[in-house]
C-alpha cells in the first residue's frame, strides 16, 4: 500500500517540538510580536538582546504556519534577477538588497552557534541553471551584473554542470558561493525556546482580534477576552497580512514540494549545493541533512487552499517528470508531499517598515523564496524601528514605494 504524508516534512520528521499555554490574563510589554514562525522568532531574538519586556503570540500552534512549509533554501538571489531589479528600483537600492541577502546568510549562522542550534544549518553553493537555449543570453547578462557588483560567482557549462553534479540536459548556469539551508521549522522552536529562558514570553492558541491606538501604546484584544498593552506592535504574519492590510501590495501563490525516501548514496553529487532553474515558475532541489532529496515548484495563483491541496498528486508527477530529464538514473521514491502558499511581490522585495494606518506598528513581511534572509534583515530594521531610527534599506522595503 503507497500511504504518503500530505503534512510537511518539517512537522512529521520533528513532531511536537514545544508547547505553550494561550494567553488567560492581561498583559503589559514594551513590544508584542504577532506572528511565531521563522519571522517572528527572529524577531523576538533581537528584541530580547536590545533588552525590550517582549511577548510573541500566534493564533496557531507555534511554528505551524508558513514555518513548517517552508524548504529552507537559504540564497542571497532575490526572484528578480540583479540585471532586472536595477531597472525597477536603480541599481543602489537592488545591489544593496542583494548584499543584505548575502549578509543575512551569515548573520543566520553566527544566530545558529549563539543558540547552540541544532537545527542543522549549512552552507551551500547555489547553482541558477538553464535548460532552454531562449534564456543563456538572459541568464549570462546575471552573471555579469552579479560579477559587477563583486558577488563570488562563476560560468558553467553544460559540460561542467553534468561533471560535477550528474545534471543533463543543462546548457549552462550561475554558481555562486554563496547559500545555505537548514531545518526553519526547528530553528524557529530553538529561537523560541532560548529566549524564552531569557523572558520572552509565548502564547500560542491565542488569536488577535482588534485593536486600539492611543498616542504612546496600543491595546491588543485577543479572541479569549484578554488584553495586552504594548508600545509596539511588530507583525510578523507573512501571506495572511492580506486580511489585515487592504492594499493591493501582494499576489498570493500556491507551492508544491516533494520529499524523497532516505538515500545517501544517490545524491553525493548534489548535497553541497542548492539548485534552482529560469523555468516560469521555476523547480527548485536542495538535500535535506537526513539525506533526502527535497524539489519543489509548479507555482500556481492562489485560490483557496482546499483547491491547492487538490492539485499536490498532479504537481508531484510534473515535478518529477522534470527531474527525470534533468536526473535520468536517478531512482526518486517519494514519502512526502505537500503544499504552502507565499507572497509574491512586484519587484521580488520584502515588505518591512511603518504603515500610515496602524499606529505604534512595524512590520516584517519576507515574501517570495527569500523569506527568511529578508527576515534576518528584518532583525535589524525592527532594531531601528525601535529606537527611531532610520534603516538604508527602508526606502527600498517600504509601503506605497
Amino acid at each position: 500500500m503507497d500511504l504518503k504524508s500530505n503534512e510537511p516534512f518539517w512537522l512529521v520528521k520533528n513532531g511536537l517540538l514545544a508547547s505553550y499555554p494561550s494567553l488567560k490574563a492581561d498583559e503589559e510589554c514594551d513590544v508584542l510580536i504577532v506572528g511565531a514562525g521563522i519571522t517572528g522568532s527572529l524577531i523576538a531574538h533581537q528584541m530580547i538582546k536590545d533588552g525590550y519586556k517582549t511577548i510573541i503570540i500566534d493564533k496557531r500552534e507555534i511554528c505551524n504556519g508558513s514555518t513548517s512549509a517552508t524548504t529552507s533554501m537559504l540564497q542571497y538571489e532575490i526572484d528578480v534577477p540583479l540585471h532586472e531589479l536595477k531597472e525597477k528600483i536603480g541599481i543602489l537600492g537592488a545591489v544593496e538588497s542583494y548584499k543584505a541577502c548575502s549578509k543575512s546568510i551569515d548573520d543566520l549562522k553566527k544566530i545558529a552557534v549563539e543558540i547552540g542550534s541544532e537545527a542543522g544549518f549549512t552552507k551551500k553553493s547555489s547553482l541558477y541553471f538553464t535548460n532552454e537555449k531562449k534564456d543563456i543570453t538572459y541568464l549570462y547578462k546575471e552573471f555579469e551584473a552579479r560579477n559587477a557588483a563583486g558577488f563570488r560567482v562563476q560560468w558553467l557549462d553544460e559540460k561542467q554542470i553534468q561533471d560535477k553534479y550528474g545534471l543533463e540536459h543543462t546548457l549552462g548556469g550561475i554558481l555562486s558561493e554563496q547559500g545555505a539551508s537548514i531545518d526553519a521549522f526547528k530553528f524557529a522552536h530553538e529561537l523560541l525556546d532560548f529566549n524564552f529562558k531569557k523572558g520572552l514570553q509565548i502564547f500560542d492558541k491565542t488569536k488577535m482580534e482588534s485593536v486600539k491606538y492611543f498616542k504612546d501604546f496600543s491595546e491588543v484584544a485577543t479572541a479569549g477576552g484578554c488584553k495586552i498593552k504594548t508600545k509596539r506592535i511588530i507583525y510578523c504574519i507573512g501571506y495572511e497580512s492580506k486580511e489585515l492590510i487592504k492594499d493591493n501590495f501582494v499576489n498570493l501563490k500556491s507551492t508544491f514540494a516533494i520529499v524523497s525516501e532516505m538515500d545517501d548514496s544517490n545524491i553525493s553529487k548534489l548535497s553541497e549545493t542548492l539548485f534552482w532553474n529560469t523555468d516560469e515558475p521555476y523547480l527548485y532541489m536542495r538535500t535535506t541533512d537526513d539525506g533526502r532529496l527535497l524539489i519543489g515548484g509548479g507555482d500556481e495563483d492562489f485560490r483557496n487552499p482546499e483547491k491547492r491541496d487538490r492539485m499536490i498528486a498532479k504537481k508531484e508527477k510534473e515535478t518529477l517528470k522534470t527531474l527525470s530529464k534533468l536526473l535520468p538514473e536517478y531512482e526518486f521514491y517519494t514519502d512526502f508531499t505537500w503544499a504552502g502558499t507565499f507572497g509574491e511581490t512586484k519587484d521580488g522585495l520584502p515588505y518591512i517598515g511603518t504603515h500610515k494606518k496602524f499606529k505604534n506598528s512595524y512590520f516584517v513581511l519576507g515574501f517570495g523564496g527569500n523569506g527568511i534572509t529578508f527576515s534576518v534583515t528584518g532583525m535589524e530594521m525592527a532594531s531601528h524601528f525601535m529606537k527611531n531610527e532610520e534603516h538604508p534599506l527602508t526606502e527600498f522595503f517600504k509601503f506605497e514605494r
